[in-house]
């Protein structure tokens, strides 16, 4: 009993335990309602290629709610860094275009960051207002410089750089699958176990407060901005390689990335953030309109099922307090408790 419950304590504090359990239903409820698809390798190889672009953004996007602010931005990233990558790779020779062409790509993402950084440290835009102008203003730059057309990768599933970043692996896994939980490991040792994630969330809990324990507020803004530029970056190279085209709207996914980081369990106020939660987040959200639509069940109800499940998720992440089952039935117990004291008080107090 004692093993059971020092096991039980242990799974209920992983960070995105409870998100993960509910990933896990999300399975087991999508293979009995439809049986002939999700018990077939391929719908997850499926998502193990559509949900890592999302992933990665929304990773970066929970480092910067962490510290409190929001970042709106990033779908003009992804497409701003598309167009840098495909001009490189058409420009250059093909032997080294597409190294040129990432590389771009990443110095695009840090521009916008760096620049969406300065405008909420150094002028003191609220981010939610700076990036929002920036979304507008990158995705009409990459508009106009691609001429608002599409630009095809000639060659690119012969080119190393494609094998590289979302070739086919172990299994015929997916790479980018490999890709997004190295940066989902990388980021949580950095917002966990490193002085600038320690920065961050001092900041996300009350800015003030850090500057007086020596953090220096304006220039870690700066820096999370700018690594959420290239992490934006790196989402919008894996969408154009991936496919092998670039289009101005490829960055579409503002939404399941906001969703993906809430229903993970980080704090919309800031200050606590859950790396691992949004890496099963975004699994969940992105498997949910395959889902539904293998249950046979009519594609009017997709969004009513994701808006029921956010919701629930969410509700679950508020219950717990800290995102973990732990705490969620540690206050059931102690509500039952206090239930049965104070009704054996009214009992006492009746028959006094």
């Amino acid at each position: 009993m004692n093993f059971l419950k020092a096991v039980y304590k242990f799974f209920g504090r992983l960070e995105g335990f409870a998100i993960a359990t509910v990933l896990l239903v999300l399975y087991l409820v999508l293979i009995m309602a439809a049986p002939t698809v999700f018990t077939r390798p391929m719908i997850y190889f499926s998502f193990l290629e559509t949900v890592p672009p999302t992933l990665i953004a929304a990773l970066g996007l929970t480092l910067v709610i962490t510290a409190g602010e929001i970042d709106l931005s990033f779908p003009a990233v992804v497409s701003l860094s598309g167009f840098a990558l495909s001009w490189g790779w058409k420009t250059f020779d093909p032997a080294y275009g597409a190294v040129i062409g990432v590389v771009l790509a990443l110095a695009a993402g840090a521009l916008v960051g760096y620049v969406n950084g300065l405008m909420v440290a150094r002028i003191g835009v609220p981010s939610i207002m700076a990036t929002l102008a920036a979304n507008f203003f990158w995705y009409g730059i990459s508009i106009l410089l691609a001429g608002g057309l599409q630009q095809t990768l000639k060659g690119s599933d012969e080119n190393f750089v494609h094998e590289l970043l979302v070739g086919r692996s172990f299994f015929n896994v997916p790479l980018q699958a490999f890709w997004s939980l190295a940066l989902a490991v990388f980021l949580w040792f950095l917002l966990n176990r490193h002085k600038f994630g320690e920065s961050v969330m001092f900041i996300g809990d009350n800015a003030n407060v850090a500057r007086v324990m020596g953090v220096n507020v304006e220039a870690t803004r700066i820096r999370l901005f700018t690594l959420h530029g290239m992490i934006a970056a790196f989402a919008g190279i894996i969408v154009t390689l991936d496919i092998g085209v670039f289009y101005p709207d490829q960055g579409n996914f503002l939404l399941p990335a906001m969703a993906s980081v809430f229903v993970g369990g980080t704090s919309i106020a800031g200050g606590a953030g859950s790396i691992f939660g949004t890496f099963f987040g975004s699994y969940v959200i992105g498997s949910l309109a395959a889902g539904v639509v293998a249950t046979t069940i009519s594609g009017y109800w997709v969004q009513v099922v994701e808006g029921g499940v956010m919701a629930a998720v969410v509700v679950l992440n508020a219950a717990t307090g800290k995102g973990d089952f732990a705490s969620l039935f540690g206050r059931f117990r102690s509500k039952g408790v206090q239930e049965f004291g104070s009704s054996g008080a009214q009992k006492d107090e009746r028959a006094g």
